[in-house]
């Protein structure tokens, strides 16, 4: 997809996160029914989770909780729109969850990591009737068939489809009314792929820019 022309330099990085993992979060959000009136709970607070932070409040969330140890990642996730920092993980997070929302859980939840823990946590901190949207690619993943059942809850997510999403996200970055770009915290040329792998690996970076 072609921008409306040539974009400045600082809208760059912006562009590229549209290119994935903004389309991705954009996805989660709206699989999840974030919305107006509505409670959303984001479980990851990698870049994909982060841009889920971002694009439910653009959704019009009143509410936004984010599940985060890193508090350079809880700074960006309230700058992107988040109401409520949860720490805990596990069970422990599903009760803090339940405790915000008077009990009930959230009504929309992002699962943005896609490990059985996190598709847990997610599942457990939606209300009955609830919606989840997962995007976090499955390592070995299995739901309980009786909690499932029991659960009550819409599950909705997988491979996003960014392409149905750019023409709006392209356009709202043109406008400058959202800067996802903010997500990249290191650059590094293109020859050092992998070192912006393992710094993304081993915690050190969110997310990696390369550049020629």
């Amino acid at each position: 997809m072609a921008t409306p022309g040539q974009p400045d330099a600082d809208l760059i990085p912006s562009l590229m996160a549209a290119s994935d993992v903004l389309g991705t979060g954009w996805f989660a959000a709206v699989a999840a029914e974030a919305g107006p009136g509505k409670t959303v709970a984001v479980v990851g607070d990698g870049a994909v989770g982060l841009m889920g932070v971002l694009a439910a409040r653009e959704l019009g969330t009143e509410r936004i909780i984010a599940f985060s140890r890193h508090a350079d990642r809880q700074a960006l996730a309230r700058e992107f729109g988040a109401t409520d920092i949860v720490e805990e993980r596990g069970e422990a997070g599903v009760a803090r969850v339940k405790e915000l929302t008077g009990g009930l859980g959230a009504h929309s939840v992002i699962e943005a990591v896609g490990t059985q823990e996190a598709m847990m946590q997610a599942i457990h901190s939606t209300r009955a009737g609830g919606h989840v949207g997962f995007v976090g690619v499955s390592h070995d993943v299995a739901i309980p068939g009786d909690e499932l059942f029991m659960a009550g809850v819409h599950i909705h997510g997988g491979p996003a489809p960014v392409r149905e999403y750019l023409p709006h996200l392209v356009q709202l970055i043109w406008d400058r009314k959202i800067n996802p770009g903010k997500v990249f915290d290191l650059a590094l040329p293109l020859s050092e792929a992998a070192a912006g792998y393992a710094a993304m690996d081993e915690r050190r970076a969110t997310k990696v820019l390369l550049t020629l």
